[in-house]
Parts: structure tokens; C-alpha cells; sequence
């Protein structure tokens, strides 16, 4: 009768332990703990009991043994909540409710400041090799703890492929684009010529038309990007620049430059792939952060002379 009594006793007392309010954080609303990948349940219940969110391995090990949850456990960084029941732990790392980081990669950045950008984020892991220019979609990236750079890398890449293969399948039928590669690299071109978000079908639209006449793209971002790989040059283009060969430079080669110059976003890839209806072959700045267009020369020059007086009143005004 006395062992049947503390058999409950201790039944009772297990099941508060489990189900009832767990350890105070140490210190503010919550802790932190990382669960290595390859590690079993007798080793995640006592990382849980060293970090202080549960009172007892041993029961955190049992309890995940009795409710089947032990060969599921998922590795990852978890944040539990100051006080959180032994079920809630258990039920998160069962599920695999990990910390979620991001990254954000800019529409128009490079391959290289995309790498840049993977080795200063000191919660990956792993060395990176830099992908081909235009191979991945600018977008966000979740991404855990230790996760390798080149496991997000890859998947920035597949996200890139499937955006593609879709919008290729719906182009145009009559584009003067020979290959999906073809299409990134006129759409890096778009991406970097305006950051107006509602220009770029107009954009894309006069360098279709350019390239359907055989019309050489006069694009200074290919310049640029012939100089610096894409990195900013920090001044104007000089003319020995503009009749310079780097092999990117667009006022001198015929139709594309040889690589993307950049890597384009979405919404770059569908206007060079559907582009609008126009005549239009040139467009400069309007000194509003836009652009003027023009169907012909004549209109075009008179659009130059526009933003060159805009050019002498700001400097002007700078020299006050």
C-alpha cells in the first residue's frame, strides 16, 4: 500500500515536472540554447538542463521516449520562453521550431556583393564559392544558425531557376532573345539603368526594340560594370571610358554584353520577357530620379539638353 503510494506520488510528480510551469530564465523572458546536429536524446535533454529549461534530463529523456518523439528531435537554435512547461520544449524541438535569421539581397547587386554579404553574417557557417553573375534571385533568405553559406547560396540559385524556367515559358513569342540566359542578361541591364520599380517594362522595352534593329544598347551601367565588376565608380564616366573596349562596354559591341552585369529581380526578368508595345529607343535622365523617352533622335536630343541644364543648375548651386 505505502509503494503503491509513492509510486503515484512520484507519478504525480513527474507529471507536474512535465506539464507545469519549467525553470525561470536566468536572466530576461527567455533562453537561448543550440542543439547540434547528430545529437541524441540523452544529450539535447542535458544541453536543456546545463541551459537551465528543463529541471530534469532523465525525464525530458523519458518523456520524449514514451511520446515517440525521440527519434524526431530536430537540431537548431530554439528560443524558449522563461518558465516554458517540459511538453512545450519538447513539442517545439519535436516540431522544429528553430530561430529563423534572414538575409536580404537587393535587386541589381552582384554576385561578389552577394558573397560579401554571406561571409559578414558570422551565424553561417562554411567558406562560399562565387556564383556565375545573374545565377541567383534577389530576394530574403531564411536561414538557420550554422547553416552552410553555400546551402544558402544553392538555394538563392534554385529560386533563380524556377523564377526563369516560369517566365520563359510565357514570353513573348517574337523577342530577339535566343536563350533564357539571354533574357538575364538584358534584365541585369534593365535593373541597372533605373531604380524606378514602374519604369522597367518601358525600359526593357526600348532595349528590345534597340536590339531588334540591330541598334547598339548604349547602356552606361555595362560600362561600369566593364571597369569595376560592378562595384560603385564613385565618379562620372570619362570619355576615353565611353570608347573604351572592355568587352562590356554596349557603345561599342553589337547587341548583349557577354555576361549578366548584375543580378535582376523578378520583376526585371518579366518586363524584358513581356515587354509593352512601344517605339521608343531612348530614354536619359529627368531629373526627377526618372526618365524622359523618346521614339527619335530629334526628341531625344531635346531631352539631353533638359537634363544637361538640370546638370549646370545643380552644380551651380553646389558651388554657392
Amino acid at each position: 500500500m505505502i509503494a503503491a503510494g509513492v509510486a503515484l506520488l512520484l507519478a504525480l510528480a513527474g507529471a507536474w515536472t512535465y506539464l507545469g510551469p519549467g525553470p525561470r530564465a536566468a536572466s530576461g523572458e527567455t533562453t537561448t540554447v543550440m542543439l547540434a546536429r547528430g545529437s541524441g536524446v540523452g544529450v539535447i535533454g542535458r544541453t536543456l538542463e546545463d541551459a537551465g529549461v528543463v529541471t530534469s534530463a532523465g525525464l525530458f529523456t523519458l518523456a520524449a521516449r514514451l511520446t515517440g518523439a525521440a527519434s524526431s528531435l530536430k537540431a537548431g537554435e530554439y528560443e524558449f520562453a522563461s518558465g516554458a512547461p517540459m511538453s512545450r520544449v519538447l513539442a517545439d524541438i519535436r516540431a522544429g521550431k528553430v530561430i529563423r535569421r534572414a538575409i536580404t539581397i537587393p535587386e541589381g547587386w552582384t554576385s561578389g556583393m552577394v558573397v560579401d554579404a554571406l561571409n559578414a553574417e558570422p551565424a553561417l557557417s562554411g567558406t562560399v564559392v562565387e556564383p556565375p553573375e545573374g545565377a541567383i534571385l534577389p530576394d530574403t533568405y531564411d536561414f538557420q544558425r550554422d547553416e552552410p553559406r553555400e546551402a544558402v547560396v544553392a538555394r538563392m540559385r534554385a529560386a533563380h531557376d524556377r523564377l526563369l524556367a516560369e517566365l520563359w515559358a510565357k514570353r513573348q513569342p517574337d523577342l530577339p532573345l535566343k536563350t533564357p540566359h539571354e533574357a538575364v542578361i538584358l534584365a541585369s541591364v534593365v535593373e541597372k539603368e533605373t531604380g524606378v520599380a514602374a519604369e522597367r517594362p518601358r525600359v526593357a522595352a526600348v532595349f528590345v526594340n534597340r536590339l531588334r534593329i540591330g541598334m547598339p544598347l548604349q547602356s552606361d551601367p555595362t560600362i561600369i560594370y566593364g571597369l569595376t565588376r560592378g562595384r560603385p565608380l564613385g565618379r562620372g564616366i570619362r570619355a576615353s571610358e565611353l570608347a573604351g573596349d572592355t568587352g562590356y562596354n554596349t557603345y561599342r559591341i553589337p547587341g548583349l554584353p557577354p555576361t549578366p552585369i548584375a543580378n535582376p529581380g523578378r520583376d526585371a526578368l518579366a518586363a524584358v520577357l513581356n515587354p509593352p508595345r512601344s517605339d521608343e529607343l531612348y530614354f536619359v535622365a529627368d531629373g526627377t530620379g526618372g526618365h524622359a523617352f523618346a521614339t527619335n533622335y530629334p526628341d531625344h536630343q531635346k531631352n539631353v539638353e533638359r537634363w544637361r541644364a538640370i546638370e549646370r543648375q545643380r552644380a551651380a548651386a553646389a558651388g554657392k
